[in-house]
Order: C-alpha cells, then sequence, then structure tokens
C-alpha cells in the first residue's frame, strides 16, 4: 500500500471509529448488559476488548490460555477463513467469515430463547407464553402489585408488548421463528429499524421533548459523584456529539440524527472490522494476511470477532 493510500485509508478509518455507535445501554434493543464492566483503555490492558468481542464468559476461556494455546486455536480457525486454501486471507474471505459468525452467533441466541419461552414445543413463541415467562412472577390481582417500582415494569412489559406486536408481521401474537429473531435482534431486520430507534429515543430523552440534546446524550453513559472533574473520555464524547452525532449543528440530536447514529446506513461493522485486521497485520501491505501473519498479531485477533467468541475449535466446521 503507497504512502498516499495509507493516509487516505487511516482517515477513513478514523471517520468510522469516531462516528460508530457507542456500546449499548441496559433495557435498549438487546435488553442486554454493556460490552464489558472494565473501561475501555487499551493503554491499561486489553480486557474491555476482549469482553466486547468475544462475549463475557467466553472470554474468561481465553484469559486462562498460555499464548501457545492461543495461537494454535487461532491458527485452526485461520485455516478455515482461507475458503480457497490458497493460504492467504483476504480482505473478501474475513468479511465472509465475520458475517457468517455474527449470523451464526444470532441464530444461537434464538435457539436458547426459543427453547425457554416456547413452552408448547410448536416452534414457535406466543405471546402469552413469552409474557407469562418473564412478568408471570410478578403479576398479581393488580399488575406487579407486590413491586416496588411498578411503573417501571409496566413500563417495560408495555415496551416488550410494542416490540412483539411489530415483530409479529401476521398480527396474531404468535411469532415465528423468524419473527421471534426480529423481536430478539430489531437491528437486523429493516422493518423493524424505526423501532429501534423509537426505542433509543425514549432511552435517552429524559424531558419527553422527543430530541436529544448533549446533556442528555452524555447522562445516558456517565452520571457524576460529587464535584468530581468529568474524565476525558467523556469530554470526547462532548465532542463528538457536537462534531458528529449533531449533523445539522442546532445543538441537538433529532430522530433522522439519532438513526444515523445508532445505524448508520454506510457504516458496516463486519467490513470495517475486516478492514481493520488486514491494515493491523499486513506487514508486507499486499493486502492480503498469511498465516504468520495473523499468529504474529495473535492478541489482535483472540480479542476481535474473527474468532466467534473462542468457540470455533469445539464445534465442526463442515458447516461453513
Amino acid at each position: 500500500m503507497k504512502p498516499l493510500h495509507v493516509f487516505l485509508f487511516l482517515a477513513l478509518y478514523a471517520s468510522w471509529v469516531i462516528c460508530k455507535p457507542t456500546q449499548e445501554k441496559k433495557g435498549r434493543v438487546h435488553h442486554n448488559k454493556d460490552l464489558s464492566d472494565h473501561q475501555h483503555d487499551d493503554s491499561k490492558d486489553f480486557q474491555y476488548d476482549h469482553e466486547a468481542f468475544l462475549g463475557k464468559e467466553e472470554s474468561k476461556t481465553f484469559d486462562q490460555l498460555t499464548p501457545e494455546e492461543s495461537k494454535e486455536r487461532l491458527g485452526k480457525i485461520v485455516d478455515k477463513i482461507d475458503s480457497d486454501n490458497d493460504t492467504f486471507v483476504t480482505a473478501t474471505e474475513l468479511l465472509a467469515w465475520i458475517k457468517f459468525v455474527h449470523g451464526r452467533w444470532v441464530s444461537e441466541d434464538v435457539d436458547k430463547q426459543m427453547l425457554l419461552f416456547d413452552k408448547n414445543k410448536d416452534a414457535s413463541v406466543s405471546w402469552e407464553e413469552y409474557s407469562n415467562q418473564t412478568y408471570g412472577h410478578l403479576l398479581g390481582e393488580e399488575e406487579f402489585y407486590d413491586i416496588q417500582d411498578k411503573d417501571t415494569y409496566r413500563k417495560m412489559m408495555k415496551r416488550d408488548e410494542r416490540r412483539f406486536k411489530h415483530a409479529d408481521k401476521d398480527g396474531d401474537m404468535i411469532a415465528t421463528r423468524e419473527e421471534f429473531t426480529a423481536f430478539l435482534h430489531p437491528e437486523e431486520f429493516d422493518y423493524m429499524k424505526d423501532l429501534v430507534v423509537t426505542e433509543t429515543l425514549e432511552d435517552i430523552d429524559k424531558n419527553g421533548d422527543g430530541i436529544v440534546d448533549v446533556n442528555e446524550y452524555i447522562s445516558d453513559m456517565y452520571s457524576a459523584e460529587g464535584d468530581e472533574p468529568e474524565p476525558d473520555w467523556v469530554k470526547t464524547e462532548r465532542k463528538q456529539f457536537l462534531d458528529f452525532r449533531d449533523l445539522n449543528k442546532d445543538g441537538k440530536m433529532d430522530r433522522t440524527e439519532i438513526s444515523q447514529w445508532i445505524l448508520p446506513h454506510d457504516y458496516d461493522h463486519s467490513d470495517i472490522e475486516a478492514k481493520h485486521l488486514i491494515y493491523e497485520s499486513d506487514k508486507d501491505r499486499d493486502e492480503k494476511l498469511t498465516k504468520a501473519e495473523i499468529l504474529d498479531n495473535w492478541n489482535m485477533f483472540v480479542g476481535s470477532q474473527a474468532t466467534n467468541y473462542g468457540e470455533d475449535l469445539t464445534r465442526r466446521h463442515d458447516e461453513f
């Protein structure tokens, strides 16, 4: 890669990183916790990266491996990524692998949830099955009668019901596997994305005026304790809001700007990750990787989506 090309790639990559969505909040989209409980500071450790890319539980497996064991596992995964067996991994092959891994993760997550909620084993999940399993133990003669924060639980249940109805295309309140996937992972489906924006706006818009100002944006991810000064990362987020989130520079984010923030039309996580891994590991700048180049940078791959949460050596690979 020529110097000018390197400069242009770095500039473009920097803009992708700056503009990509920040970490999800509890209750948003997946109802899951943040990507990691650790501070994202690579100068101290890579725990945030490991948990973000491997998952909290799966990262513990790699934490217990020696470098030699990690490299051995990664080497076997590389052999599968090299689909044409030419001893090189291209960006196209790496992109295909990451997309495959992500799709498999979604599918396996849905399988687990189907086992939990499909009580009558008819390969579908009704709203009754879902609500009874999720909220049934909290319901009495009056909804949530013995729960301290009744309003919060009522809102959660109504929000889930709204999403369920949105995912349920035929309106029978019985979700097929595909519809249940849309309920659990709405960001994966075009017809659910407007609801994702609505839910995000509801989460962050504290005063309910239909827009998000910079203080609401910051308070969604950080709460000051006493008179402590804001950390540098918070100051960076304020600048990102002003420079990159607030596109029309009116001091706030509307629905359109929130949509571009959380579901950017020109941002493909898998594609960016593939390009990032290639660029960081491609020592001879031929835009493809040898196994040696990947293993030399094994720590980055262990902390990336390419290793599929450390599970790839425990399953057969004939499905790829």
